[in-house]
């Protein structure tokens, strides 16, 4: 029997965030196949690859110019190349959250980025992050429901 407590699906989300960050960091930077970058050290460092960060991962890869539109029209005074990289990067993560992951309540997920977005980039990343998906997500409530109600 060890001493280790056990690890709660709060922190291995966490980690697996975490991991698809620097995972989409690399695709970034290095312009490679999702495949490649799954195996970059920067990805591997030491433990395995959570499965919750390739699903995480796949979805932003499949839908990313999908996510950045939705990134975009809600990125006031800035030009979207401009937001740096992990800032944009975060968005990407979170925004697939909302819109492919309906286990994950948005709360947790906006939380979450906040928490990655202050632990990766600027100081300031945490306000930015949180106002730009907090818009992002009253945006798909909105569009939810007009095609659920049919409004035009």
């Amino acid at each position: 029997m060890t001493n280790e407590a056990p690890v709660s699906r709060s922190s291995t989300r966490r980690l697996a965030r975490e991991t698809a960050l620097k995972a989409a960091y690399v695709l970034e930077i290095r312009c490679c196949s999702l495949e490649v970058a799954l195996q970059d050290p920067l990805v591997l460092a030491d433990y395995d690859l959570p499965a919750y960060a390739v699903r995480l991962l796949t979805h932003v890869e499949r839908f990313k110019e999908h996510l950045d539109d939705l990134i975009r029209s809600r990125v006031e005074r800035w030009e979207f190349h401009r937001v740096a990289v992990l800032d944009r990067l975060i968005l990407r993560l979170a925004t697939a959250e909302f819109l492919y992951f309906p286990d994950v309540p948005p709360k947790v997920t906006i939380n979450e980025a906040i928490e990655i977005a202050k632990l990766y980039s600027t100081p300031k990343s945490g306000r930015f992050v949180n106002g730009v998906l907090d818009a992002v997500w009253n945006d798909i409530r909105r569009q939810e429901r007009v095609q659920r109600n049919g409004e035009k």
